[in-house]
């Protein structure tokens, strides 16, 4: 088996930070790790992910460009797995995921789950990932539209030789945008319709993942023009 690195991006996420762990921590080996980035926090997110006590936990302090993006890469950086997934401060990882995904990562360089978007208790929500955003495969259908979450990810060591580091402009290029358009493009990306997070949304989400876009049609040209410039620039 692949050692896995999971990479959690944290910030001021109290609340639900203990519930996610359990659920990321269950299905991982003693070999594996769980990187926490944190970006700052200034409520008891650090506390309570140090009463864990498991020594699969790393914890390291954001050095580069502050927000969820940049935060990422950082942990990212700091993975030694051969398997990276990406994951939130707020969600519940289903009972299976990794398995799943890691089955599927036989057979390609980065895939990615269905998520099943619920309210701040879990209650499920009438909406999914895919049924929000379209689910579908290609680089330029995720370029004109993205559909894929950086929660619901998981990808080989090998996606990062092209895709560190991450463009500057973190606004016009997010993390989980970027990494879907270098694995769409440079290597292989398989999905499964089925959901295997729960997608937590409430008032104080970090991201906007579950929201649609308040763009401005001049904005999201910028956005895919940036995009588009940087990833060929990695061939």
């Amino acid at each position: 088996m692949p050692k896995i690195s999971v990479c959690m991006a944290v910030y001021n996420g109290e609340k639900y930070i203990l519930e996610q762990i359990e659920s990321i921590l269950g299905q991982l080996s003693a070999d594996d790790e769980l990187i926490v980035s944190d970006d700052g926090s200034t409520d008891l997110t650090l506390e309570k992910i140090r009463s864990c006590g498991d020594s699969r936990i790393r914890m390291i302090a954001n050095e580069l460009d502050k927000g969820y993006s940049g935060n990422f890469e950082h942990a990212i950086r700091h993975a030694t797995g051969e398997v990276i997934f990406l994951s939130d401060q707020d969600d519940v990882w289903l009972a299976g995921r990794v398995q799943k995904m890691l089955a599927a990562l036989e057979r390609c360089d980065m895939v990615v789950c269905n998520a099943q978007f619920t309210d701040d208790v879990l209650t499920p929500l009438d909406t999914t990932l895919f049924s929000l955003r379209g689910g579908g495969q290609g680089f330029w259908k995720n370029l004109f539209k993205s559909r894929y979450l950086g929660a619901c990810m998981a990808f080989k060591r090998s996606i990062l030789r092209k895709a560190l580091p991450f463009p500057g402009n973190r606004k016009l290029c997010p993390h989980d945008l970027w990494l879907t358009l270098v694995a769409e493009l440079y290597y292989r990306v398989e999905l499964i319709e089925e959901p295997l997070i729960l997608y937590r949304r409430h008032g104080a989400n970090v991201s906007s993942g579950g929201s649609a876009s308040t763009n401005s049609f001049f904005k999201k040209m910028q956005f895919r023009a940036y995009c588009l410039l940087k990833v060929l620039g990695r061939a």
